[in-house]
């Protein structure tokens, strides 16, 4: 076990919060972005838990400038079912294997307990997400309020509980999912009747039929962990899900704080002058000077999409003849012959890891394709641009049917069958690219997103709705030991500062 060299010490009088994400990128960079927002207006100080793996592909640089201590805790070797010398959720090959993986991850319950029990000044929250469910007993054992971190959309975390309640999937069964016109059968929420879902919608965070079993048993423990958490930190905005937000507190529970989106609290690139510019950028810029407009492609890291299904993106990406940025995974895929030298100039396909979110930022970029996990979603509404949701996994399909009917901000990719595994044909994506790029639906979805990127910075800014929400948070769940007793971690003065 490891722990940076810089460490909260210098932060007495400050909350000292504890965080552990889930071994995921996606799970991951939010919290980083957290322990930022807190350094930056000296809310509290933070150590941040991960494994050596994660903290040398992404954790250390990303905390950079965030003045937070980094404790390493060794993940465990030749665990069954994991491929060997896997510490990240990227690195599994189906979602069985992430059931395993989420549960192997108490293993590391005896390094986090000797490390918090070490810390000084004693920590006074723990932050952990969900999938990380044993984490309440250790807190409890060491006398520390914890709250859980879910990085998915407060409107999907109410649909979750919508199942939960009310389990629409016996009654949207496998024989009943289609009607009689071919149209997926759906099911009115009885909260929100303008709602309808379909069984697809909601099976699709258990991932494929061999999976299910695990994953509705890993759901269960990280419904608990939600439950009996002091409260729950959501990354969205008021102004983005009020309804869905205080839904949650008045008639679920625990209370839920929405703080971001905190995308925006990402740290500045450096000056242009002092780092080398990616080519991709560079490329972007030209596109900007001659005025033309980009789409930004990006599907997802855990979803593992066939090469035959990438083709057809491929294709259908050629036939609707606009400018686009493809950043492609697996990095070393086939789109097929000719494809790239046929597009280029037009096209650019990024075989690297690119700064999505500085990409969206971009004059240029004017719509976004993508498999709408939420990070992607909160990104996209920060920068301003629309998008064209593809979803196929997870909470996917609950955002996707948030931002197409809702917010207005997107147009839905269609699959041939209407299931979430079926294939998106070469047509459909040249369709929907050009709806989105040139179409009175996508300029609809332009002016929408527009409006709430402008509520966005001002829900992060110092004084707006994000930045309240944590601070009270703090305010009311932080507390430190002094001499063996519990006390408030600070005084209103603190607080206010």
């Amino acid at each position: 076990m490891a722990v940076a060299s810089s460490t909260p010490e210098t932060h007495a009088a400050l909350p000292h919060i504890a965080m552990f994400p889930f071994l995921a990128k996606g799970h991951t960079i939010p919290m980083i972005h957290l322990a930022h927002y807190l350094h930056r207006h000296g809310l509290a100080a933070v150590t941040f838990f991960t494994t050596p793996g994660n903290a040398a592909a992404f954790v250390r640089e990303g905390l950079s400038g965030a003045d937070a201590a980094v404790v390493e805790l060794t993940f465990p070797a030749d665990v069954p079912g994991i491929p060997p010398g896997v510490e990240s959720a990227e690195g599994l090959t189906s979602l069985a294997s992430f059931a395993v993986f989420a549960d192997a991850t108490s293993l590391l319950r005896p390094q986090l307990e000797a490390s918090l029990a070490d810390m000084q000044p004693p920590p006074s929250l723990l932050v952990t997400d969900p999938f990380l469910y044993w984490t309440k007993a250790s807190a409890e054992r060491l006398g520390v309020p914890k709250v859980s971190f879910f990085g998915i959309s407060a409107f999907a975390q109410v649909m979750r509980e919508v199942r939960v309640r009310h389990d629409p999937c016996a009654t949207l069964n496998h024989d009943d999912v289609v009607d009689a016109d071919g149209n997926p059968a759906t099911f009115t929420v009885p909260e929100f009747p303008h709602i309808k879902l379909t069984f697809e919608d909601f099976m699709a965070p258990f991932g494929d039929p061999a999976s299910i079993a695990p994953m509705r048993e890993l759901d269960g423990k990280l419904g608990k962990a939600i439950e009996e958490s002091q409260g729950l930190i959501i990354n969205t905005f008021h102004g983005l899900e009020s309804p869905y937000v205080d839904f949650w507190n008045q008639h679920v529970g625990p209370r839920a704080w929405p703080v971001g989106p905190l995308c925006l609290a990402q740290p500045a690139s450096a000056p242009s002058e002092a780092r080398v510019r990616p080519s991709w950028m560079e490329w972007l810029d030209n596109k900007a000077a001659d005025g033309r407009a980009v789409l930004y492609v990006a599907l997802g890291t855990l979803a593992a999409i066939p090469e035959p299904q990438l083709k057809a993106v491929a294709d259908g990406l050629e036939r609707a003849e606009v400018d686009f940025i493809w950043a492609v995974r697996p990095m070393n895929i086939d789109l097929g012959v000719g494809f790239e030298e046929r597009t280029k100039g037009r096209g650019l396909v990024v075989r690297e890891w690119v700064d999505q979110l500085e990409i969206l930022k971009h004059q240029s970029v004017r719509g976004f394709l993508s498999h709408c996990g939420w990070n992607s979603v909160l990104e996209s509404v920060a920068a301003g641009v629309p998008l064209a949701v593809w979803p196929m996994h997870a909470d996917q399909p609950f955002n996707a049917k948030f931002v197409v009917d809702e917010l207005k901000i997107a147009v839905r990719v269609q699959t041939s069958d209407r299931t979430i595994r079926g294939l998106v044909t070469s047509e459909e994506v040249s369709k929907v690219v050009r709806v989105l790029m040139l179409g009175e639906e996508g300029v609809e979805a332009a002016k929408n997103v527009a409006e709430l990127s402008a509520c966005a910075k001002e829900a992060m800014e110092e004084g707006g709705p994000s930045w309240k929400a944590l601070k009270d948070m703090i305010s009311e769940l932080c507390v430190k030991k002094v001499n063996g007793n519990l006390e408030e971690s600070q005084d209103e003065k603190v607080v206010d500062a």
